[in-house]
């Protein structure tokens, strides 16, 4: 009788231990939920391209609203950022369309491009209360790299003939690249790749060094990275089109647009207006040369007519 009172009691106290730690949980992410009433949270992923673009919302939310504009950026990868915003930790971040897809929605890339953006913005604003601007204008698929010198020597420009040659190559991915639907697991069984080793995980931004100075023969970067041009790499076809489009968007929370619909007309204005060469361009002009992000995100939206 006594051991059934024990139970009966320890029970008891796990439920309402159990409720109480639900009700904590609950408080702590309602006092963490921001109130964004007077201004906008901008965040970025952690690579350059991300950066830049984050940097133009914000820019170019500061010139035509009367919001504070804050600034979140370096949010590691995909899946922080995703978090994040429906947390509402950031109102906005960009994003693109081949990794909302396989990455967040589990899905493949079927249709055309204009059809597979409408699933896209449909499928976030039915599922996460999130929506997507217009396309920016620039498709950043990823980009399987070597040597520009490699590739004149052995008479490579597609991923199939390099497969003969990746038993000889040590190879070197970002860490999402990896672990994504759309990385290296799919690339690898589409296309046969066995490499001499294990490939290397590495931060993205010393990718297209490591590959200069031969520490690796194969990257996985992306098209509009702007030292391909400068480093004298080669970007190989993806003659099996395993890839998808990736072309760039932001990612806005629904209630942020409620709040403030002026958010949703500078997005407009921004779609199309950025090329795959002129985010090439963008991209060196920190990576190359240094510069300061909001130098050069204000240049390129002046150039544009979209500050004064």
């Amino acid at each position: 009788m006594k051991s059934h009172r024990r139970r009966f009691i320890c029970e008891l106290a796990k439920s309402r231990a159990a409720i109480l730690c639900i009700i904590l949980f609950a408080l702590i992410v309602s006092s963490c939920e921001p109130s964004h009433s007077d201004r906008i949270v901008v965040g970025s992923k952690n690579f350059t391209e991300s950066l830049v673009l984050g940097e133009m919302f914000a820019q170019l939310i500061e010139a035509r609203t009367h919001l504070k504009v804050e600034r979140r950026f370096y949010l590691a990868g995909t899946y922080i950022c995703q978090q994040a915003i429906l947390a509402g930790r950031i109102d906005i971040y960009p994003e693109y369309t081949g990794t909302a897809l396989t990455a967040i929605l589990k899905e493949k890339a079927e249709g055309d491009r204009a059809e597979y953006y409408q699933k896209i913005k449909s499928e976030y604003e039915s599922r996460f209360g999130l929506t997507l601007g217009p396309p920016l204008g620039f498709n950043n698929t990823f980009a399987m790299e070597i040597r520009g010198e490699d590739a004149r020597r052995l008479n490579l420009k597609t991923l199939s003939q390099a497969a003969a040659f990746a038993p000889l190559w040590h190879a070197a991915f970002g860490y999402e690249f990896m672990e994504r639907p759309d990385g290296y697991p799919g690339l690898a069984a589409a296309y046969g790749l066995h490499f001499a080793a294990t490939p290397r995980i590495m931060d993205l931004g010393l990718l297209a060094s490591a590959l200069k100075n031969h520490q690796i023969d194969i990257a996985a970067g992306n098209a509009t990275d702007g030292l391909i041009p400068v480093f004298d790499l080669f970007v190989l076809e993806d003659d099996k089109h395993y890839f998808p489009p990736y072309e760039a968007v932001a990612v806005v929370r629904r209630q942020t647009l409620r709040e403030h619909p002026e958010v949703a007309a500078i997005l407009d204005e921004l779609g199309g207006k950025i090329s795959d060469q002129e985010m090439q361009r963008l991209n060196y002009a920190l990576d190359g040369q240094h510069r300061d992000t909001g130098d050069v995100a204000r240049e390129f939206l002046k150039r544009k007519g979209l500050l004064q």
